[in-house]
């Protein structure tokens, strides 16, 4: 996952540098609101999508460093009818070359905090706040003017991946997790298991508590040592306010069976009906451990990712 504040801090200190940064886009565009690449004389960090569209934002990039720091335009692009790519859509650029003056904010910046950026006349304003202030998205109509601004969430957009269950198939998803939008809580109640790099070991009795710090855009997935243990977290996930995903290891049998179980403890059909299982994409029948854990992340990465701005 491309880091574009831990980008500005390397490339300023070596050379003047330019950042792309996709303000919003429409349809079917390669990539979305939030997408960032740096730009230098000697090269590029990160890509918008390839194709003509990065071309052209390099261009303007490179232009805009023989500009005064701190000076920055808006383009829009019809992908289309402007640069001939067949996927179509538009997208909104901010192209601006950095001031290396107005970096304090980089000092104390860290993943999950947010950064207000407003256009001023001679620069992209920046500063760390704790409110949600108003965003700049649309990808058509007025551009945006000097004393605008937007909000946005530090750090590449990830989803929370619960992961209950530390053995092999576990342990699977945790390894093809890495490089992938995902952030891993992931825990197992057996004290052998404290060896697992990565993996959290939380008392039986407690375990139904992860459950419940699970923000709502996260996904579970349960697949513990135990058909008991699973239940418990199963219901624990199902009577919870809702989260964006929750998946259950094992076969239509034993879904069959927790869902009558579900049905007679009195958990709603709307909330049973949110269960996955079993879990991984359709037409993959192989039951190895990284295989399961390929089609799992798969059926995850479909849900899309939360939004940034």
């Amino acid at each position: 996952m491309y880091d574009w504040v831990t980008s500005l801090r390397d490339s300023v200190d070596r050379e003047p540098a330019a950042m792309i940064s996709i303000l919003a886009s429409e349809g079917s565009a390669p990539r979305g609101a939030g997408t960032r690449m740096v730009v230098t004389a000697g090269g590029t960090q990160g890509t918008i999508g390839g194709g003509q569209l990065e071309f052209r934002a390099v261009e303007q990039a490179l232009a805009i460093l023989r500009l005064a720091p701190g000076s920055w335009r808006i383009q829009d692009y019809p992908l289309g009818p402007l640069l001939g790519q067949c996927c179509g859509g538009r997208v909104r650029l901010l192209v601006e070359h950095i001031d290396p003056a107005g970096l304090a904010w980089l000092t104390d910046a860290t993943d999950g905090q947010r950064v207000v950026s407003k256009l001023m006349v001679d620069r992209v304003e920046r500063r760390i706040c704790a409110e949600t202030l108003p965003t700049l998205l649309p990808a058509r109509g007025d551009l945006p003017q000097e004393g605008d601004s937007f909000c946005e969430t530090i750090g590449p957009r990830r989803r929370p991946l619960y992961l209950f269950g530390a053995g092999h198939v576990g342990q699977a998803i945790a390894r093809h997790a890495q490089g992938l939008p995902f952030q891993l809580a992931w825990f197992d109640t057996r004290p052998d298991f404290e060896a697992v790099e990565g993996a959290v070991i939380v008392p039986e009795s407690e375990i139904e508590h992860c459950v419940s710090q699970a923000p709502e855009e996260a996904a579970i997935i349960i697949l513990t040592h135990d058909h008991g243990l699973d239940f418990r977290l199963t219901y624990a996930s199902l009577t919870r306010e809702p989260v964006a995903f929750v998946g259950l290891i094992g076969s239509a049998t034993k879904k069959a069976r927790f869902l009558s179980r579900l049905e007679r403890e009195g958990v709603a059909s709307e909330a049973r009906a949110r269960l996955t299982s079993p879990i991984g994409i359709g037409g993959i029948s192989g039951k190895e451990p990284d295989i399961i854990a390929i089609a799992t992340l798969a059926q995850l990465l479909q849900l899309g990712l939360p939004h940034q701005f």
